[in-house]
């Protein structure tokens, strides 16, 4: 299969696809590999290790897109990467469409094989593209948050774990995912009073046993939501569902309670927040703005600030299904493996994701359906 890798092009992006060894994986499968020139660059990976490792250096984004059967990506395209789009052609990247219908209908438009890195799940019920990236974000959010809780950022001048004599910052976080595990680990770890607020029982019981009964727990309701937010100093949105978009907990009321100075970061802002005052989208440039007294921070691609660390934990999940759809091919990689067929958000015209149909409203068809449908054709079509 020819795979290409362009530059990534959202603001303050420096991640990139695939690094030298997962790029030396493909070839040694025989798969050429075009790299556009440059793209490594911001995670620390010159044209000339890539050069070595098998791939052909291209100059231009457009020359990579036109030569590849599958592109592999970090972030979604943006609209200057639409007129790029191929029928048939398989994109491999993180791609939130329940918060963007104009890349849906792009992708429809062209009948593009979308295959989200955010909905591919095993039969557990793990995410195992999306953990590595959220492990990194949890762990951001608080440092982040941190950050911006200094005065000279427009915080409240808090020291997130205090000192002897003076306490510590409240931290509360919604959701105790696996963004919000790792961001009540980094919070612990720097000594603030932390919270988490979360649905499942379950989930309770055991971050409850992990952490050895140093942090709180509450159920999520709207009562127990509100009390909390008004105490925190730093809020952290951790909600995810998969495909769909994420729930607004938080409502504007809520905000307003909030002391001056303290800060919100919504993680979950690329699948349209889960805060009523996250009403856009930021960036590394420029990541905050201030509502209501509070600093919020809404930057959707928070791992790309730490490219090098984000672009190797990418690489080692992404890599093996990779290979699965470049050595099966789409459809033989898709009806084998269950958990494939899951991350397949679009195909040939089609929206194949249930809650990513409903947040764009598109009619939702079974990815199974058309797969088989292919199947019955090719044998219609074949000599007997």
């Amino acid at each position: 299969m020819r795979i290409g890798v362009p530059k990534e092009i959202k603001n303050n992006e420096f991640r990139v696809a695939l690094t030298p060894s997962g790029v030396s994986m493909l070839r040694k499968s025989s798969h050429s590999v075009y790299i556009e020139q440059g793209a490594g660059e911001g995670s620390g990976f010159i044209d000339e290790e890539y050069r070595l490792a098998g791939a052909e250096v291209l100059s231009l984004a457009s020359e990579v897109w036109e030569r590849s059967e599958m592109i592999i990506k970090v972030k979604e395209p943006l609209p200057a990467e639409y007129p790029y789009f191929k029928k048939n052609q398989i994109l491999f990247t993180y791609l939130h469409l329940a918060a963007a219908g104009d890349l849906t209908e792009a992708l429809l438009k062209q009948q593009v094989a979308g295959i989200a890195y955010e909905t591919i799940q095993l039969a557990n019920g793990s995410l195992p593209l999306l953990t590595p990236m959220s492990e990194v974000a949890g762990r951001m959010s608080v440092q982040v948050g941190a950050q911006f809780l200094e005065k000279y950022y427009g915080g409240r001048g808090i020291l997130l774990g205090g000192v002897p004599g003076v306490p510590p910052a409240d931290v509360i976080i919604l959701g105790g995912g696996i963004v919000g595990t790792h961001a009540a680990k980094m919070a612990l770890g720097l000594g603030a009073n932390v919270v988490v607020i979360e649905r499942s029982a379950e989930r309770m019981r055991y971050l409850d046993d992990v952490f050895g009964g140093r942090l709180r727990t509450l159920m999520s309701n709207p009562l127990n939501i509100a009390n909390a937010v008004q105490k925190a100093d730093l809020l952290i949105g951790a909600v995810l569902i998969p495909g769909a978009r994420a729930p607004k907990l938080v409502t504007e009321e809520m905000v307003r309670t909030m002391k001056p100075g303290s800060v919100i970061v919504d993680v979950a802002v690329d699948q349209g927040g889960t805060i009523e005052t996250i009403d856009r989208v930021t960036t590394h440039s420029e990541p905050t703005y201030v509502k209501h007294g509070v600093v919020h921070y809404a930057v959707a691609n928070m791992p790309g600030a730490v490219p090098r660390t984000s672009t190797f934990a990418l690489t080692n999940a992404t890599i093996s299904y990779a290979l699965e759809l470049a050595n099966k091919g789409l459809e033989k990689a898709l009806l084998e493996s269950n958990a494939l067929s899951l991350g397949v958000n679009t195909y040939g015209g089609h929206v194949t994701f249930a809650a990513v149909a409903e947040a764009v409203g598109r009619p939702y068809t079974p990815l199974h359906t058309l797969l088989h449908n292919d199947a019955a054709s090719e044998g219609l079509n074949s000599p007997s």
